[in-house]
């Protein structure tokens, strides 16, 4: 009867477990790393689609790397939050919403303002990857 032992070396079992240990970390810093990249494009196209961005560049925010329930993935997103104080009005004693202003612009609305979109061209997939790319070669090869 013939036999067959393999044997790794331990120092491939010892990065394998660090890989495995650090992947949340990991794909965390990876999100992160491509939302600052469409953070960085929105801000710019901003410039383009508005006259003044003071309150919007306040309401742009990066929200923290979180879990998502439903299939335990790693997130983080990009979005507008808050009011603008300088806009109150009868319907909004607190300001506008900044999410409304960025939705008006982006697709236009009923009372007849032109769309501009700026922030669904901020999402250039080769730069965010790229980017990414990166975040996973400092983990990965690092030793």
């Amino acid at each position: 009867m013939a036999r067959f032992q393999a044997m790794l070396p331990t120092e491939l079992i010892k990065q394998f477990e660090e890989v495995y240990d650090n992947t949340f970390e990991m794909m965390g810093d990876m999100t992160k790393a491509g939302a600052q990249i469409v953070y960085k494009n929105v801000q710019a196209n901003m410039n383009k689609s508005f006259k003044s961005v003071r309150s919007l560049n306040k309401g742009l925010t990066i929200t923290k790397v979180y879990r998502t329930t439903s299939d335990d993935g790693v997130n983080s997103k990009i979005g507008f939050y808050g009011y603008d104080p300088a806009k109150k009005t009868k319907q909004y004693p607190d300001g506008v919403p900044i999410p409304l202003i960025a939705l008006a612009r982006e697709y236009g609305t009923s009372s007849g303002e032109s769309k501009k979109p700026f922030f669904r061209k901020s999402f250039k997939k080769a730069q965010i990857e790229n980017a990414m790319k990166k975040v996973q070669e400092k983990y990965l090869l690092k030793e």
